[in-house]
């Protein structure tokens, strides 16, 4: 299973790097454009907000997982481990509840806007919110398995709220 969501995470990874750079080559494009030939490409700018929704998007699930977000540990650090524990619970059961309320608008949206296409791209805008949906459910069961890794597998809040380095190993807090 382990390796099944690695593989998963590197395709994650892939994609954030193919919408990075398919972002910085049109916009670069488009100003290149615009400053020489005096001419625009109106669709390069809605594949761009594209790139960049969906580059936000699949970061913040990649991040979530690698404990890169924003993270301030500092009453962690100070606290006996039952506090540690505690406060660690309570977080991610807001996470939790605060991504099933994301899950919940963004499929709100995903029905209001099911018809509706984008301007120069015809590109349907029910997609961008349905990208919401799955990064609301992909973080709520990421703080799941925090949650289980805490309880059930025993593992302790620092090594849980370690960052995980590229190699895949864990970055110890001090």
């Amino acid at each position: 299973m382990n390796k099944f969501l690695n593989a998963l995470f590197k395709v994650v990874e892939i994609m954030i790097s193919v919408f990075l750079a398919l972002m910085i080559t049109l916009v670069f494009l488009n100003v290149m454009g615009r400053y020489l030939f005096n001419v625009g490409f109106v669709w390069s700018e809605e594949i761009s907000r594209l790139c960049f929704i969906f580059l936000v998007y699949l970061g913040s699930i990649e991040a979530m997982r690698d404990n890169r977000h924003l993270m301030i540990d500092t009453l962690l650090l100070k606290v006996p481990k039952i506090a540690q524990t505690v406060i660690y619970t309570v977080v991610q059961v807001c996470i939790i509840w605060l991504m099933v309320i994301l899950t919940q608008g963004s499929w709100g949206l995903v029905m209001q806007n099911r018809n509706n296409r984008w301007v120069s791209t015809g590109f349907p805008a029910h997609i961008v919110h349905f990208f919401g949906v799955i990064l609301g459910v992909a973080i709520a069961l990421i703080a799941v398995a925090n949650l289980v890794r805490l309880f059930v597998w025993k593992t302790p809040v620092m090594e849980l709220i370690a960052i995980r380095d590229d190699s895949g190993e864990l970055e110890t807090v001090e």
